[in-house]
């Protein structure tokens, strides 16, 4: 246990500058506060007295900013629009000594935001009531696609791993994909994959980390917490996806690894299941099992660290993020 200990946190000591590209959709997350008053004489709803208003990154971004609070070197490269929203998370990366430079912005495209709208009574905790989602879909241009292209083969020269981030805003596209996960097998770069709505768009990955929803969606299957369905379904996405491994989040069940001739690698939930925010606790997820492969980890070491940082993480509000002394703590545990 010792040694396997030790083994973990010199993982998580070559956390630090370690480059990763995380290609994908970047999303603004607005959350508006406010007090609950009373309800409307002009319809049944909630009088909310605004309060205040902050921002943070979604989507791709939420991504980065889990793998620099690590110690990691991130390098977003995605697409924004000529918009106000597009600003802030250039402002946001900026003041967390981010590189933008991988960032396209065009003129034709709505930069996503999702509004969250949160009100309760004073000195109470805020309970979300409502959430807005401005959505609009990348161009497919093939000047866009090219310039895509063209960044991915740079960046695959001096990255350490690939994470893509699909929210299906078509930022990642097939087409795309398909041109350049050659530059980063050659330069031996994991190339791991969260994927909304697309997970069997994109075969030859190292590895994807569905959750369950998104494993019955992509199979149109339903598991029902059935561990042969679900061994099935997993020995079927490492098939079609042809990628080394699968990593399937199972919310308060934990997580299932499932690598090529091996049994099916389960483990419980880290920590407390009465969770306190699930948002983003994906995002934290893939980037703690890609950063460790970086490191030169192996799937199963991949799966504990990462199952660590997402038990810690839901028990944090928002889109939280874990550093590496937490890391190391939760591992001594």
């Amino acid at each position: 246990m010792i040694s396997k200990r030790s083994r973990l946190h010199g993982i998580i000591d070559r956390f630090a500058g370690r480059k990763i590209a995380v290609w994908g959709d970047f999303i603004l997350d607005e959350y508006l506060y406010g007090k609950t008053r009373r309800i409307s004489r002009e319809a049944p709803v909630l009088i909310i007295s605004y309060q205040n208003q902050e921002f943070s990154l979604g989507g791709a971004g939420n991504s980065v900013l889990n793998l620099k609070a690590l110690g990691a070197e991130p390098l977003p490269l995605g697409v924004l629009g000529r918009d106000a929203s597009g600003d802030k998370i250039c402002e946001i990366l900026r003041s967390q000594r981010l590189p933008t430079r991988y960032l396209l912005r065009l003129a034709d495209y709505q930069t996503p935001v999702k509004t969250r709208v949160l009100a309760g009574e004073e000195n109470t905790k805020k309970q979300q009531i409502l959430r807005i989602d401005k959505e609009a879909l990348v161009p497919e241009t093939v000047r866009l696609k090219n310039r895509l292209v063209g960044m991915l083969k740079y960046i695959a020269v001096s990255a350490n791993a690939l994470l893509i981030s699909d929210y299906n805003y078509l930022t990642v596209q097939e087409e795309i994909f398909a041109a350049v996960l050659p530059s980063f097998k050659k330069a031996k770069c994991p190339v791991t994959l969260d994927s909304r709505y697309r997970l069997l768009h994109f075969q030859g990955i190292s590895a994807a980390t569905p959750n369950e929803p998104e494993v019955e969606g992509a199979l149109h299957i339903e598991l029902n917490d059935n561990l042969l369905l679900l061994k099935r379904a997993g020995d079927l996405l490492l098939k079609n996806l042809q990628s080394k491994a699968l990593l399937i989040t199972r919310g308060s069940r934990g997580m299932a690894l499932f690598e090529k001739g091996k049994q099916p690698f389960l483990i419980p939930i880290y920590g407390p299941t009465d969770i306190v925010d699930v948002t983003g606790a994906g995002d934290t997820v893939i980037s703690v099992f890609t950063l460790a492969l970086a490191c030169g980890a192996s799937f199963p070491e991949a799966t504990i660290l990462a199952n660590h940082a997402g038990g810690i993480v839901v028990m944090k509000k928002g889109t939280a993020t874990v550093s590496p002394a937490e890391l190391k703590a939760a591992i001594s545990k």
